[in-house]
């Protein structure tokens, strides 16, 4: 391998995307991605239920601190490599091409597979509020037809249009959540405050590792902050910023909100409430500590929160095509840039044009969109992702190492072994258990070909490439 060039590219494709996101606007973005309330509503009861136990806080905070180490080594790469695909640039900054264009697939395949899975919920999320509301039954995918046509067009225009929707939806849903947070303090929850959700002792209890693997499924989307580097105001200042501050925010929010919710409902029995009725425990507590208009408020922003998850993993795919198409793994047309939005708007169109087929392959096999698609997909893609981290972890490693050994150790080799320690924990987990996270065995073993299946064709067709057609080989993943 010859050495790293980390220089900056000149000319004009240093101007080629809009390039006004600051720190706020990135973090809008990300956070949206993670949909806190959806989180709220989903995801963390099923920490209390699957854990058996109160500490769930405690398992946010151990996430907080893997994230943050993981940060470390991910930042100092987004400094030394000026590149806006993220984990695949970085991996083959600091592994090779090879491993690189791998990463490329794996990455590519986990964040398609989350988005159609989020089509899929929105679809029946929608669905069930129409029927609430006007008694009317409509199919699910209906309406994800619908959310694909207006994403479709916020997606091919400017990314600060993009942000502005993501910020509004962000600060009502946060909004929202700290109103019944504060209200379950106030009143001083069903028995009033109690140190159990925060005993380090309790977090051992029960299956402690269902808990944690959970507690990091909530955190999936924070990483995509470097996927905007093209189209930050300052990149090597606001990526970094963008990254802590996001791992930050939600990791806080969601543990202030586990400890509400164990205060809530009781930290004695707070694990079988939620075992028994995970989909309603939040909003029997919006009922029970706020009123029964916040459970109805709290319904309708769901449906706006994963609306917001959608158009953020929306944006993140069309620019991993867009970078993808820069370096010449993908075809030249996905690689061009709106002359008016300044946005990647035929990536965008070709993610929608990939979206729809998804879906449609989806109601042409019957799969159920919740208990099928929904499950499975997000399950991949939580696998993916984490699998993505890890290599992330491997390749700051390798390649200070051998590029940059002057780089303190803290942030070249200790900061990213603890992480890789961390997150190669909650893939252990996540295999082990991943019949549980994704509803069937079957579907286990076929969701784990085939992302085994997508880092694989990636590598080999990029080995075959530099075996066949050298020149081509050297052109790849280099932009």
């Amino acid at each position: 391998m010859t050495a790293y060039n980390s220089s900056t590219r000149t000319g004009n494709e240093s101007t080629l995307l809009n390039r006004g996101l600051g720190v706020g606007s990135i973090v809008f973005m990300v956070v949206a991605a993670v949909a806190p309330l959806g989180a709220a509503c989903a995801v963390l009861p099923l920490v209390f239920a699957l854990g058996g136990n109160p500490a769930a806080p405690l398992y946010f905070l151990g996430a907080i601190a893997i994230f943050c180490v993981f940060a470390v080594g991910f930042t100092l790469m987004s400094r030394r490599v000026p590149n806006a695909g993220a984990f695949y640039a970085y991996v083959q900054a600091g592994l090779g091409k090879i491993p690189g264009a791998g990463t490329a697939a794996l990455a590519l395949a986990s964040y398609y597979v989350l988005l159609i899975g989020l089509y899929a919920l929105l679809g029946v999320s929608i669905g069930a509020l129409v029927t609430q509301y006007l008694g009317v039954d409509v199919p699910w995918w209906l309406f994800a037809f619908a959310v694909a046509a207006l994403v479709a067009f916020l997606g091919y225009r400017d990314i600060e249009l993009s942000a502005r929707v993501l910020g509004v939806v962000l600060v009502l849903e946060v909004a929202v959540i700290l109103v019944i947070n504060v209200a379950i303090f106030v009143r001083g929850g069903a028995e009033g405050f109690s140190a159990a959700p925060l005993d380090p002792r309790l977090a051992f209890e029960g299956t402690p590792a269902l808990g944690l693997m959970f507690a990091f499924f909530a955190f999936v989307g924070f990483e995509a902050t470097a996927v905007f580097r093209r189209e930050a105001a300052n990149p090597e200042r606001t990526i970094p910023r963008a990254t802590y501050l996001a791992v930050a925010f939600i990791g806080i929010l969601y543990a202030l909100t586990s400890y509400a919710m164990a205060i809530g409902v009781g930290a004695a029995d707070v694990a079988a409430v939620a075992g028994a009725d995970p989909a309603n425990v939040f909003q029997n507590l919006a009922t029970q500590y706020v009123g029964p208009v916040m459970e109805e408020v709290v319904r309708v922003l769901l449906v706006t929160s994963v609306f917001a998850c959608v158009l953020s993993f929306h944006n993140v795919v069309a620019r991993y095509q867009f970078n993808l198409a820069r370096g010449k793994f993908l075809p030249a047309y996905l690689g061009t840039v709106h002359p008016s939005h300044r946005a990647p708007s035929r990536s965008s169109l070709t993610v929608t044009g990939l979206s729809v087929a998804a879906l449609l392959l989806v109601i042409a096999l019957g799969l159920d969109p919740i208990v099928e698609v929904y499950t499975w997909f997000s399950g991949a893609a939580t696998l993916g992702i984490i699998t993505l981290m890890a290599l992330t972890s491997v390749a700051v490693i390798a390649f200070h190492r051998r590029f940059h050994p002057e780089t303190p150790v803290w942030n070249s080799v200790v900061a990213p072994v603890i992480a890789l320690i961390g997150l190669g924990f909650a893939i252990y987990m996540i295999v082990a258990n991943f019949d549980l996270l994704v509803g069937t065995r079957a579907a286990a073993i076929v969701i784990l070909v085939v992302l085994v299946a997508s880092f694989a064709i990636g590598a080999v067709v990029t080995a075959i490439t530099r075996a066949r057609r050298p020149g081509r080989y050297a052109e790849l993943l280099e932009d």
